[in-house]
């Protein structure tokens, strides 16, 4: 269940604060294969189950991309905020893939509302995401992501 935050002005006096963790979701070959068709990101490394099979992980892993991708995912499980008129992704500070994602292994994530700023638009957030995958010693991501928001006019 997420953390709720009814307001904008409630999600920024969480700053500093964990804002949760995500449940495990599986990373598939499948998801693998659509993600390399999405970007043409074809190595073998990737979509070839055979050939990965004796490369350096034996098995195929994810793209750090696809790995980057899934934060939407883990952050509606983690935290929302009402009365927004918009949330956007503005870009990231720091992407870190310390660890690989072997294919069907799970993942979770971990978020942290670093800090929050007023904007001429609304609000820019800056939340760090760690997601680790089940059994490993250090994560297999590390974000430190950027997003602006924007709270819904109120009616009078």
């Amino acid at each position: 269940m997420p953390r709720e935050f009814e307001s904008l002005d409630a999600f920024k006096a969480a700053a500093g604060e964990e804002l949760g963790t995500s449940d495990w979701i599986t990373v598939t070959q499948e998801q693998i294969n659509l993600f390399a068709d999405a970007t043409g990101d074809q190595q073998w490394i990737h979509v070839d189950p055979d050939k990965a099979a004796s490369g350096p992980f034996g098995t195929t892993i994810a793209h750090g991309y696809l790995t980057l991708s899934l934060l939407p995912v883990f952050a509606e499980q983690i935290y929302s905020v009402g009365g927004l008129a918009m949330g956007v992704n503005y870009g990231a500070n720091k992407v870190r893939f310390p660890n690989p994602v072997p294919v069907d292994s799970r993942l979770r994530a971990t978020a942290t509302l670093k800090e929050t700023a007023d904007i001429a638009i609304g609000t820019q957030a800056v939340i760090t995401f760690v997601v680790e995958r089940e059994g490993a010693d250090k994560p297999v991501l590390i974000a430190e992501v950027v997003y602006v928001m924007a709270a819904a006019p109120q009616e009078a």
